[in-house]
């Protein structure tokens, strides 16, 4: 990886620089009598809605499939690469000073901005030095003592690649089920930690789509997703119960139309389990059940049909329904716990055929809707006490906005993203109550920048169809 940027950096450095003499003779200076690799050619021809088509180097898919030509194909990964060491053997010095130049400007001790669930504040932070986040939680206050749930630096030692994901912790806040990868195939490992003692269970699950675990109510059952390790698909929902051997666990789903995405997680009020099974904004379905009884079987909330997408969540006494069921922008509808059905679905913001829904977050007190209007983000506030509402207010003409992580319930507060052409990435927490907008972090540049250098504005130009369409524009001051 640092190959190869450092090689993409050095290219547009020099294609930006023909002005300068010496790095137009530089860019020259290759070693002669060289020769390229040359892979060989191998025809092989797939048929696919009436056309065929030929793939020459079809072979090199081997290396991920582990079959007999997985070594050529590794040998001629390793020719390329000593073939670009030698070219570029001569700008040895050039691409560690621009490797430095580019480090120099991340920020390496760093954290995120702890945010609150269940009594705890959770972040990862930084060191500087070392490559991967320390995943930390404090007990209802910033001034508790640090609890680390997982050193991603320590975990990775002795891996050439490390990731890990999903980190979910039951009510209890006891247990940590975490998904770990050491191939960089997107096949996690499954492994349930102890967070009184520090240790891991002695199971593991292997195959499984990271960050698509859900807690049940008992604290120790887990649900999960297994990957097709041929399609990298999930396509599988099990259950797990901690502390028990893999091989005793219960399979509740199985996805047979493989063009569909499936996830399993838990309404923000943690009362339900979804499964959730979408065809890329065409098709969608989900099932519930009860976080207090996992053993039972799943309930379909609406069967899918072709054109039909919708998505749910859970508040108090019923299901709040995003769809667009005769809304191409979508529309928010609710239901009744017990009559899920579209045929019991009631409008509760209609359809707009100038602003498209594009998300809703519940709050104890609040609703919170994301639409899209002018093609700006905004972010609407509604009381369900009242239904008194308002929109939080940017103060730029350009910017993207979007909510961040809110996974505790009971706030009033809301935490979003902001940034814009001149503004650093930025981290607010919103009362919704009050409207008072307080900015926790905001991305440091390092090497020093101005925010109040430059401009930023918004105009409409009008395309030949007589539709008008935004561009953004950004110069400095003085222009």
């Amino acid at each position: 990886m640092k190959q190869i940027l450092l090689f993409i950096s050095l290219t547009f450095f020099i294609l930006s620089c023909n002005n300068s003499d010496q790095v137009k003779k530089q860019a020259y200076n290759w070693p002669q009598g060289v020769a390229a690799p040359v892979a060989e050619k191998h025809p092989f021809s797939m048929t696919a809605h009436g056309d065929t088509r030929v793939d020459d180097y079809y072979w090199m898919n081997a290396y991920f499939k582990k079959t007999a030509d997985s070594s050529k194909a590794v040998a001629y990964l390793e020719e390329e690469n000593k073939y670009l060491d030698t070219m570029m053997s001569g700008y040895r010095g050039f691409r560690d000073k621009l490797f430095d130049e580019m480090k120099g400007r991340i920020k390496e001790n760093d954290a995120s901005v702890p945010y609150k669930d269940n009594g705890y504040w959770y972040y990862d932070r930084y060191e500087e030095g070392k490559q991967y986040a320390v995943s930390c939680r404090k007990k209802e206050s910033l001034d508790a003592p640090e609890e680390i749930l997982h050193d991603a630096n320590k975990a990775a030692v002795g891996t050439t690649y490390y990731a890990a994901t999903g980190m979910q912790v039951t009510d209890d806040n006891q247990w940590m089920a975490i998904g770990e990868d050491v191939v960089s195939r997107r096949l996690y490992t499954l492994r349930i930690k102890n967070l009184k003692t520090g240790e891991y269970l002695p199971e593991s699950i292997i195959n499984t789509e990271g960050g698509n675990y859900a807690w049940a109510a008992d604290n120790k059952t887990l649900f999960y997703i297994r990957k097709d390790v041929t399609t990298l698909l999930g396509y599988q929902v099990w259950r797990h119960v901690a502390g028990t051997d893999p091989a005793t666990d219960v399979k509740v789903f199985e996805e047979k139309d493989n063009r569909h995405y499936i996830g399993v997680g838990k309404t923000k009020s943690r009362k339900f389990i979804v499964i959730a099974s979408e065809l890329s904004e065409q098709e969608s379905e989900f099932q519930i059940l009860d976080a207090a009884t996992p053993a039972a079987a799943f309930k379909i909330f609406q069967p899918r049909v072709m054109g039909l997408v919708y998505d749910i969540d859970h508040y108090n006494d019923k299901f709040y329904i995003r769809t667009n069921l005769d809304a191409p922008n979508f529309r928010l509808m609710e239901c009744p716990l017990d009559k899920t059905s579209k045929e019991s679905w009631t409008e509760v913001i209609p359809h707009r055929k100038d602003v498209y829904l594009a998300n809703v977050s519940l709050f104890a007190n609040h609703l919170v809707i994301t639409e899209r209007k002018d093609a700006l983000v905004q972010v609407r506030i509604i009381n369900q006490k009242d239904k008194s509402e308002h929109y939080i207010a940017f103060d730029e003409p350009a910017y993207l906005a979007s909510l961040s992580n809110n996974p505790d319930f009971n706030t009033n507060v809301l935490r979003f993203n902001y940034t814009s052409m001149i503004t650093p990435g930025s981290v607010y927490d919103y009362n919704m109550d009050t409207k008072e907008k307080v900015l926790k972090k905001q991305q440091e540049i390092v090497g020093g920048y101005n925010k109040a250098d430059y401009v930023t504005e918004r105009a409409w130009a009008t395309a030949r169809d007589g539709v008008k369409v935004p561009v953004s524009i950004v110069y400095k001051k003085g222009l």
